[in-house]
């Protein structure tokens, strides 16, 4: 028994390590790319994805989650660094993960719980649309599409790499199968003295170990003036990016992930990341999706790639810079495949239409703008449209009793998408003289369905009607103004809840 269970951590551990080096190989152009894109060094988008995915990895990295530089990031990151310089953006950085860490002990990382599934289908597909939009210059040289032989070189290597990574997996899982398309590849371009673009041609990846360096700022208020907004952003972004990205690994895992425990150690990771000349990061779900399907499942796969990027980095970067880059793009497509949610296709006619719409509109602002914004809309459009369902369930029975009187059993939530329907429900000049409305099937939530309570017994109060309010809540009696005195109290049978107002917060 305890052979068995050696052999089984013996061979977790040998793919957890064969996964990272396949991230590490994967990470370097996209790495690259966002330096590029954030308008610093190559070498600072190296380092920051050394130490983010490093640190996350051992102080609170979801298992299997890689985290690094991303393009996310980076486009907020291209105007800090166009007007203030680049140490503005290390001390950005450190303030980022400050936020983040707070963020995380304040214990708010369980709100990601809240993001609605339509938004989470939306932002997966989008995200996939991005990461394939994002090869797409790499087909590219000196801003003009490759064409003839060159162009045709890099589609047959990027389509064997996504045979090799599509029927290798069924022969063996011995060995990554990325791992063994880059290397087989790399060896036929690099023997058979083919002549494709390489990780090489894109930028020079050598350099030293990153060393401390407090971010040369002064340190005054203006100073805060200019980073806060940048690291208040930045920590947003990242969060969010980090969070849904534990989600989707969550669902492809069958585990769930700690989302503070994940925001702490994003902040950690940021915060020491800017005093090492880091641009900062997130977790990455392109490179998260590549060490999931490699077998990659621990933290020890993702300290496994920060560290084999950086032996990369001091030692192998000769090598390194002659993989093809048609490899790697071949590798984002296979991921792009496998992050893109097909099925939601077949669920267009089977689910709720508001769903769908909110599943396109996520997908089309991540797409065109950022993960951040993506997700805040469609939560918003989600709540609207909630609000909106919600308020077509306020209807009354009314029941004319012997006496004369007529009384409104309410049914449903009366809150502020539901005032309109409610205002319809009554007629004061054609009601009788004395008119009862009966809460007990109902709730009233917020500070605008006081207003319409209000408003409506202000309006029978002209028509010289009397009316009568049973079954609120103790807060219903003290927020309304006209109608307070309407309400008739029966303790026994009013309910007990709250709502939602400042005046009683």
């Amino acid at each position: 028994m305890l052979y068995t269970l050696y052999k089984k951590h013996v061979w977790s551990a040998k793919d957890d390590i064969l996964s990272g080096l396949t991230v590490a190989l994967a990470l370097v152009p996209e790495a690259v790319a966002f330096a590029f894109v954030a308008g610093v060094h190559p070498l600072v988008g190296l380092y920051a994805a050394f130490m983010v995915g490093l640190i996350t990895s051992l102080v609170g990295g979801r298992p299997g989650m890689i985290s690094g530089a991303t393009g996310a990031l980076a486009v907020v990151m291209v105007a800090l660094v166009a007007e203030h310089g680049v140490e503005y953006l290390f001390a950005t950085v450190v303030l980022m993960g400050v936020l983040q860490i707070i963020f995380g002990l304040l214990k708010f990382g369980k709100f990601i719980r809240m993001v609605p599934y339509p938004v989470m289908l939306g932002f997966v597909n989008g995200l996939a649309i991005v990461i394939f939009l994002a090869q797409l210059p790499q087909f590219q040289v000196d801003g003009q599409w490759m064409q003839g032989k060159e162009l045709y070189m890099m589609l047959g290597l990027a389509f064997a790499t996504m045979l090799i990574m599509h029927f290798l997996p069924k022969l063996t899982s011995a060995v990554p199968a990325g791992l063994v398309a880059i290397a087989g590849l790399s060896a036929v371009v690099i023997f058979g003295d083919l002549d494709t673009k390489t990780v090489g041609d894109i930028a020079h990846i050598g350099g030293s170990l990153p060393t401390f360096h407090i971010p040369s700022v002064p340190l005054n208020i203006e100073t805060l003036y200019i980073i806060f907004p940048y690291a208040v952003i930045l920590a947003a972004i990242g969060l969010i990016e980090s969070l849904l990205t534990m989600t989707v690994l969550d669902e492809l895992t069958g585990t769930r992930g700690q989302g503070n425990r994940v925001s702490i150690g994003q902040g950690a990771a940021n915060l020491v990341t800017g005093f090492f000349g880091g641009m900062g990061g997130c977790a990455m779900i392109g490179q998260s999706m590549i060490n999931i399907s490699s077998g990659g499942r621990r933290n020890l796969s993702g300290i496994a790639a920060a560290l084999f990027l950086l032996s990369f980095i001091l030692f192998a970067h000769e090598w390194i810079e002659k993989i093809p880059v048609a490899v790697l793009v071949g590798i984002m497509f296979m991921v792009v495949i496998g992050t893109f949610e097909w099925g939601s296709f077949n669920m267009l006619n089977k689910i709720p239409k508001h769903d769908v719409f909110v599943v396109v509109l996520v997908t089309i602002v991540t797409v065109f703008t950022d993960l951040a914004i993506a997700v805040v809309v469609g939560v918003i459009a989600s709540a609207l449209v909630f609000a909106w369902q919600n308020a077509k369930h306020i209807y009354a029975v009314p029941k004319d009793l012997e006496s004369g009187e007529r009384v409104y059993e309410m049914h449903g939530p009366l809150f502020f998408a539901s005032v309109h329907r409610f205002n319809e429900l009554f007629d004061p000049a054609g009601d009788p003289d004395e008119v009862i409305i009966d809460f007990a099937h109902s709730r009233v939530a917020d500070h605008s369905a006081i207003e319409a309570i209000d408003n409506l017994a202000e309006k029978y109060k002209k028509a010289g009607k009397h009316l009568h309010l049973r079954h609120l809540s103790q807060d219903c009696k003290a927020l309304l103004k006209k109608a307070g005195g309407l309400v008739e109290v029966n303790i026994k049978e009013d309910p007990h809840y709250h709502i939602a107002d400042d005046k009683l917060a």
